[in-house]
Parts: C-alpha cells; sequence; structure tokens
C-alpha cells in the first residue's frame, strides 16, 4: 500500500506515494534525487542527514516521509541562490571547516539553525549544539570557527 505525501522541497512543490515506512531521507535521496543528505549511521546518531523541515533541523533518518506531508523541507542543495553560497557554506569553505565531506551538509544545516536561534552563540554553545553531529576527520577546531565566522556575517546583513 502507497501513500500519497506532497511537500515543499527547497521551494519547488513535490508529490510522491510512498511506502508507510519510508523514511524522508529515503524520499529525498531516492525519490527525488537529492544526494547532498547523506546517510551515515542509521541511527539517528551521526547528524549527516540533517535538513530543515518547517524552519527546525530534524535528522531525516529518523522522520517518515508520511510525517513530512504538507511540509517545507530545504537541504543542502537548497541554501545556494544560483552561484552565490549561503553563508554558512562559504564560512565552512573559506575556514576549512570540512575534511572528507561527508557530515558537512549536516553540520551546516545544524549551525544554520543554530544560527536562527541563537545568532550570537558562544563556543560553548555552538559545540553543545553540534553533540548530534559527528564528524570523524576534523576535530571541529575549523567547524565551530567556520560557524562564528558565518554568524558574524549573518549579523552584520
Amino acid at each position: 500500500m502507497k501513500v500519497p505525501v506532497s511537500l515543499t522541497v527547497n521551494g519547488e512543490s513535490v508529490s510522491a506515494d510512498v511506502d508507510p515506512r519510508m523514511l524522508l531521507v529515503e524520499l529525498l535521496r531516492e525519490e527525488l534525487r537529492l544526494t547532498g543528505t547523506h546517510v551515515g549511521c542509521d541511527t539517528s546518531q551521526c547528524g549527516c542527514c540533517v535538513v530543515h523541515m518547517n524552519g527546525r533541523s530534524v535528522k531525516s533518518c529518523s522522520v517518515l516521509a508520511v510525517a513530512a506531508d504538507d511540509a517545507e523541507v530545504t537541504t543542502i542543495e537548497g541554501l545556494a541562490v544560483g552561484d552565490e553560497l549561503h553563508p554558512m557554506q562559504q564560512a565552512f569553505h573559506e575556514h576549512h571547516g570540512l575534511q572528507c565531506g561527508f557530515c558537512t551538509p549536516g553540520m551546516i544545516m545544524s549551525a544554520i539553525d543554530l544560527i536562527d536561534r541563537n545568532p550570537n552563540p558562544s563556543e560553548a554553545e555552538i559545540r553543545h549544539w553540534l553533540e548530534g553531529n559527528l564528524c570523524r576527520c576534523t576535530g571541529y577546531h575549523n567547524i565551530v570557527k567556520a560557524i562564528e565566522a558565518a554568524a558574524a556575517e549573518i549579523r552584520s546583513r
């Protein structure tokens, strides 16, 4: 049995008939081919799958696609405007906030939600916020610096 879902993804209306057990991450990656959202652990521990749903960060591996019916979802692909990167994406690039890049989309999506909620977070607040996002490469130092830089850029606008 398939269930119809309709949602807005990166500003575009989409519809699909999904298995009731399909996860949002599967809908995004397999049906919509938005592969910037990664699957890292299948247990909602790593944060590689973070997207925004109705303006808040969620781990899309822990949300059923049917729960996203009528929702607005933004993925990493929906952040840039043309060739202009979102300030958080630009800061990760400029401050070397990535190595292999696998966790980067989830880190960026989580960090944007943090800045939306707290435009001037301390280093401790950033580190606490990122506890749900695992990076196996960087040690987080440059990730934190990138988030601080992006927050300053966003506040100056």
